[in-house]
């Protein structure tokens, strides 16, 4: 049976997961059979590492992708339907959730397999394929595969078997769920046309190629689709090629408890019903699923974002402001960045219980600013905040550089007399004070009577500054990611990461 395959010599691809290099043509049915078949997977031995040594830890990692149904920002705030999902499970478990986003020419099942994240959540099928090097949860959502056209090629063919009569090429990923349903249909002497990209291309940002006629076709989620026809124009759908593809979390084949309390998780928010009815949902699923997939506001000015929100930068509403503060005090504005978005979500207005005020939360009585009033101007109150967190940098000049953030974070999240007692208190445990672990481990302590008792500040709630620190350091982690692939774009002169879709 011989199949037609075509393949681009170049193209530009979309910032959330840019790559611009195009497969070569494969010179052989064999090689292009090779091609097709290949997850890209080296690591195929996991670690070990399962749900009590997570929690023990007390960090959950996800791995996914940037994209509007799975992970992004908007306003500088966290959203996406996968990270809203695990959120709730990490939230139920009490442990802190980590987001890792996957990088320009990275695998997510290497990524999963060596440690770097405990669960991949990225809308995936599950497929035999993918069974190979990951096991998959219970699923949460099910899903019609349907090729979609663009409207610029006229009438476009109304059934599979007219689209392969056709010989429009369908362009897809090798390793994508979409091109092991084509595979099927071939063993079916259905000789649909395939069109391979790299398998950095993600679903969202072909259904973008094909709105604006680069690729004539594609195949797509149905409720992924019915999202971005919403925001994208130039989309029409096709036939269905598959119906009710599971969707599921993918975890390493040995963390059988990691597994277990997902399952348990999942089950209590998606159930199947009885055949020929839809599935069941829990409020809070529907409630992601209206969001993310029936049209919500953050999903819509994600596509189409205001000229406001265009001037207001990648990461946050305040990104010309942050980067000139930042690098007037000589700090890495992208942590800056960080530390606001934990404090208050970009929110100059913000006030604590505790008395704190303003985009970076300063205390009145710490700040050298006289009138309070003034803390609500952006820039003066994110100057004190930046001044502050130098001092807590120059406090802790003689420790080592990757620890010498996480004291300053911790120090401005408990102030210094808390740290101090921390760091004697790890001292009498014969732990060195300047590692951050051991005053991390100290700060838990602390939460404890028989240690805080003999503190000379007393009770510190240590559970809620070792979080602070590690999400901000993670967070820091994604923005690097996200701005390390706007730059690679605007190298390449193409499209960034946000305001992309007006």
């Amino acid at each position: 049976m011989k199949h037609k395959f075509s393949f681009p010599l170049s193209g530009a691809i979309l910032a959330i997961m840019a790559v611009s290099l195009y497969l070569d043509a494969c010179s052989s049915l064999e090689e292009e059979q090779e091609l097709s078949n290949s997850l890209d997977v080296n690591v195929v031995e996991p670690v070990e590492r399962d749900f009590d040594e997570i929690k023990d830890r007390g960090v959950l990692r996800m791995i996914t992708r940037y994209s509007s149904n799975t992970y992004f920002l908007h306003q500088g705030v966290e959203w996406g339907f996968e990270y809203e999902l695990v959120r709730r499970f990490a939230k139920e478990h009490d442990v802190a959730l980590e987001v890792v986003v996957i990088g320009v020419g990275e695998n997510p099942y290497d990524m999963l397999n060596s440690g770097q994240g405990d669960l991949i959540a990225g809308n995936y099928t599950t497929t035999p394929e993918r069974k190979k090097y990951v096991d998959f949860t219970h699923p949460y959502n099910l899903v019609d595969q349907v090729v979609v056209y663009s409207s610029e090629i006229g009438d476009p063919p109304p059934t599979v078997d007219d689209l392969a009569l056709s010989g429009i090429p369908v362009t897809m990923r090798s390793n994508s769920s979409y091109y092991h349903r084509i595979q099927d249909l071939w063993e079916d002497s259905t000789n649909i046309s395939v069109n391979l990209v790299p398998n950095q291309k993600d679903t969202e940002s072909l259904l973008f190629d094909v709105s604006r006629g680069k690729y004539s076709a594609t195949v797509a989620d149905d409720n992924i689709f019915q999202a971005s026809a919403k925001y994208m124009d130039g989309l029409v759908q096709g036939p269905t090629i598959s119906e009710n593809d599971t969707i599921a979390w993918a975890v390493r084949k040995n963390a059988s408890q990691l597994k277990k309390e997902m399952n348990r998780f999942l089950s209590d928010h998606f159930q199947f019903r009885s055949e020929g009815k839809d599935p069941k949902r829990s409020l809070f699923l529907d409630v992601l699923k209206q969001r993310y997939f029936e049209g919500g506001r953050q999903v819509a000015e994600y596509y189409s974002p205001s000229p406001d929100m265009e001037k207001s930068g990648s990461l946050s509403p305040y990104d010309e402001l942050i980067q000139t503060v930042a690098d007037s005090a000589g700090l890495d504005w992208l942590m800056v960045t960080s530390i606001i978005a934990q404090e208050t979500k970009f929110d100059p207005m913000a006030k604590s219980w505790a008395g704190a005020v303003g985009l970076m939360q300063i205390l009145p009585r710490y700040s050298q600013v006289t009138d309070t009033t003034m803390l609500y101007n952006e820039e003066v109150n994110l100057r004190e905040g930046v001044r502050i967190i130098n001092n807590h940098l120059d406090h802790y000049s003689y420790i080592d550089s990757t620890d010498r953030w996480s004291f300053a974070l911790a120090a401005y999240n408990a102030g210094e007399g808390h740290m101090a007692d921390a760091r004697r208190l790890a001292i009498d445990h014969n732990k060195d004070p300047n590692e951050w672990d051991n005053v991390a481990d100290a700060l838990l302590k602390l939460m404890h009577r028989s240690y805080y008792r003999n503190a000379r500040y007393g009770f510190c709630r240590g559970i809620e500054t070792v979080r602070y620190v590690r999400e901000i350091n993670s967070r820091y982690k994604v923005y690097k990611n996200i701005m390390a692939m706007e730059d690679y774009n605007e190298d390449e002169a193409l499209p960034g990461v946000l305001g992309f879709f007006n």
